[in-house]
């Protein structure tokens, strides 16, 4: 798996994928837009070095990225759409490519429109969603435990 973070506001939000992604074994993330880079102080202060560890590649658009990974991998968007299904009835057939969207408009539109499917985190409290970091904790966690 790799991981694909479209337009993220939060260097802190930003280290602590990263190092949930050394903590899953996922070795390849993509940061996009807007999404603070590995020199960002407090991306490296709350990576904890993780990002010596991963293949990070800074691109300046998440619908390119994603084009061009179309090929290769199953782009999945994690995302509170109505065609959106729960993560846990998804099985993927290939190689997935992640993406994680913006923390207040999610995965942008166009993005969402090229991406092979959706799935999404059920609530069942109040709030209609999780803080971006934790949301993908848990999305990376499942989708890493399918293939172990």
């Amino acid at each position: 798996m790799i991981v694909i973070l479209d337009n993220i506001r939060s260097a802190q939000n930003v280290g602590s994928i990263l190092r949930t992604c050394d903590g899953l074994g996922i070795r390849e993330v993509y940061l996009c837009g807007i999404t603070p880079g590995i020199d960002d102080r407090k991306v490296l202060k709350t990576s904890l070095g993780a990002e010596k560890s991963l293949k990070v590649l800074e691109t300046p658009s998440t619908f390119d990225t994603v084009k061009g990974l179309l090929d290769k991998y199953e782009v999945v968007a994690l995302e509170l759409s109505k065609g959106a299904v729960d993560i846990k009835e998804y099985t993927p057939r290939k190689e997935v490519a992640l993406v994680v969207g913006n923390e207040v408009s999610g995965v942008s539109d166009d993005v969402q429109k090229i991406c092979n499917k959706e799935v999404m985190i059920p609530m069942k409290g109040t709030k209609e969603s999780l803080n971006v970091s934790v949301a993908f904790g848990i999305a990376a966690f499942y989708l890493t435990s399918l293939h172990s």
